[in-house]
């Protein structure tokens, strides 16, 4: 009975901090002002001259253990993972590390852009986040969708935007956000589920990539010039290089990273 009842409060806290629509909803608040998914105001980037930026990330030492995640509380979500899952802090693979965030940092000056084609999506589906490091553009969409017969909710934790706190109680909802501001990275969380969270970077530019198992990223079509390039992770910190590349050239600009010495997860 005690159970029920804090289910039945969480599910009104909720759907209190944001009525939905099952066939989704625009958060007016932060409709993206017009243009704002192409802004920049200078000149396009000439891809006849354009370069790329590649590198590995890679991991030394002994990766930590990432935590068990129990799901007892929801038996939804017990039945949806059949086997034991962890979370996805540490994904090191041969020595390579992914879900690390690699991006141009700065150096672009006020080049304009083509805006994004499409939307990005996060799918709330088997009590997980998926994915649990992406990035997308300033002005760009961003579908939340809940893919479980459960209530989830998804609580962006950000610095520069505006926060907001989306509750999904029924199975197939959906929820159209957009980002006004560049920030990296915005947290976000599940409060029902509290082993449920992932990081998103914003960006107004289209130069950057999460790494996968590979510990590989490539940013193509880079503009001549120097830049900084910032790697993140969510408990490796954030290392940054400086690269220079001529007129259709190459230039790699590869990273390191360690567990801090507190890890334990």
């Amino acid at each position: 009975m005690r159970l029920r009842t804090m289910w039945i409060g969480v599910l009104g806290l909720a759907l209190a901090a944001s009525i939905t629509a099952c066939g989704g909803k625009k958060d007016d608040l932060d409709a993206p002002e017009a243009g704002g998914a192409a802004a920049g105001g200078g000149p396009k980037v000439d891809a006849a001259t354009a370069g790329n930026i590649e590198g590995v990330i890679s991991f030394g030492g002994v990766a930590p253990k990432n935590a068990s995640i129990s799901m007892n509380a929801d038996p939804v979500c017990v039945k949806a993972n059949a086997t034991p899952q962890a979370q996805e802090t540490w994904e090191v693979k041969d020595g390579k590390l992914g879900n690390v965030f690699v991006y141009i940092k700065d150096g672009l000056g006020n080049f304009s852009y083509d805006a994004p084609a499409g939307m990005v999506t996060i799918d709330q589906q088997g009590c997980r986040y998926h994915p649990h490091v992406f990035g997308i553009r300033v002005g760009q969409e961003l579908t939340i969708v809940n893919s479980d017969p459960t209530l989830h909710n998804i609580h962006a934790l950000p610095k520069s935007n505006s926060e907001f706190n989306t509750g999904q109680p029924i199975q197939g909802m959906k929820t159209m956000h957009v980002f006004k501001e560049k920030e990296v990275m915005v947290p976000f969380k599940c409060d029902v589920h509290g082993w449920m969270n992932a990081y998103i970077g914003v960006l107004d530019h289209p130069y950057f990539q999460v790494t996968g198992a590979d510990g590989k990223f490539s940013l193509k079509g880079v503009p001549p010039g120097t830049y900084t390039i910032e790697a993140w992770h969510e408990k490796g910190g954030t290392q940054t290089a400086m690269v220079t590349i001529g007129a259709k050239e190459t230039k790699p600009a590869n990273f390191t990273f360690k567990a801090p010495a507190t890890a334990t997860d």
